[in-house]
């Protein structure tokens, strides 16, 4: 019978995710070398080859690739236990990390945090702030619990080793200077601002964001002015240096600005939570996941 371990598997599994065995040893706290002897132990009992080098890296072997595959069920069903001991060992106390990007911590975090606090004392919520992109990236190297993300930048719901559960759909409004030309008209589309100057990031997703709702309205957004803080975004459209897509979200931000809804061209986000695949049935991520779905209204809808 082959020999599994699973400290092994680990490595080489989260070689697969980063790339490079620096990155591995890193995102493990180990060391390049000890990252390679563990591999080439693995190899040993497994009696495969799993890595070829690559100019002055490595890549993964079929056989690698194959093992990968098995593996994925296996740490599956290995959170599964995990969940299912917590619950047992917990009861209704325990410790859930949230890895949150910024307007979801206010907006969707805060308040099922509150309602836990009045139905389940004993179980305790660390929120940690990060962009939609790194709250997973943290999810995966288990530095959180769950990850409050976009679904245009969280891993796809085919991704074996992660759980996607919709939260809402948020939709996008535009903020005017409060004596924009075009403060008060009726039936305003976003292609009316085609000639404006926009203010947002210069990467990022919210860059992304306002790209794409501007070009499915049939034109390219000239930047104006770089910011990625909605601070800063919208002292800006207050000082009539631009306009901006704001997420209704972040609505309660927007003071000193005239925020118009976009009914024509509708534009949205979806937004989603994700866990480890089979962490979602710990009983604590769950009471989190069922909090973060009341905190978020009826009627989520997930993008892929």
């Amino acid at each position: 019978m082959t020999d599994w371990d699973i400290k092994k598997l680990r490595v080489l599994r989260t070689l697969a995710d980063r790339g490079t065995v620096t990155a591995t040893a890193e995102a493990l706290h180990m060391t390049p070398s000890a990252v390679s002897q563990q591999l080439t132990n693995l190899a040993r009992q497994l009696g495969v080859v799993l890595l070829e080098a690559q100019g002055r890296g490595v890549r993964l072997t079929d056989a690698a690739h194959l093992v990968l595959r098995h593996t994925e069920a296996v740490f599956a069903q290995l959170e599964r236990a995990g969940a299912e001991l917590a619950g047992y060992r917990a009861g209704e106390t325990g410790e859930v990390r949230v890895g949150a990007f910024s307007t979801a911590v206010p907006a969707l975090v805060v308040p099922a945090v509150a309602a836990l606090r009045r139905t389940h004392p004993g179980l305790e919520v660390r929120v940690r702030e990060a962009e939609a992109a790194e709250s997973c990236e943290l999810l995966a190297a288990g530095a959180v619990d769950l990850a409050v993300s976009l679904a245009a930048h969280a891993p796809t719901a085919r991704d074996p080793r992660f759980t996607r559960i919709p939260l809402l759909a948020d939709p996008l409004d535009v903020a005017l200077p409060p004596d924009h030309r075009l403060a008060a008209a009726p039936g305003l589309r976003l292609a009316d601002l085609s000639s404006e100057p926009w203010i947002y990031g210069g990467s990022g997703p919210w860059s992304e964001i306002t790209r794409t709702a501007c070009e499915a309205a049939g034109f390219v957004p000239e930047q104006a002015h770089s910011a990625a803080g909605w601070t800063a975004i919208l002292a800006l459209v207050e000082a009539g240096m631009g306009v901006a897509l704001i997420p209704r979200m972040a609505a309660g931000r927007a003071t000193g600005v005239t925020v118009r809804p976009l009914p024509h061209d509708r534009p949205t986000r979806h937004v989603i939570a994700a866990t480890r695949r089979g962490g979602d049935v710990a009983p604590a991520v769950a009471r989190v996941l069922d909090a973060l779905r009341r905190a978020a209204g009826p009627g989520p809808s997930d993008a892929r």
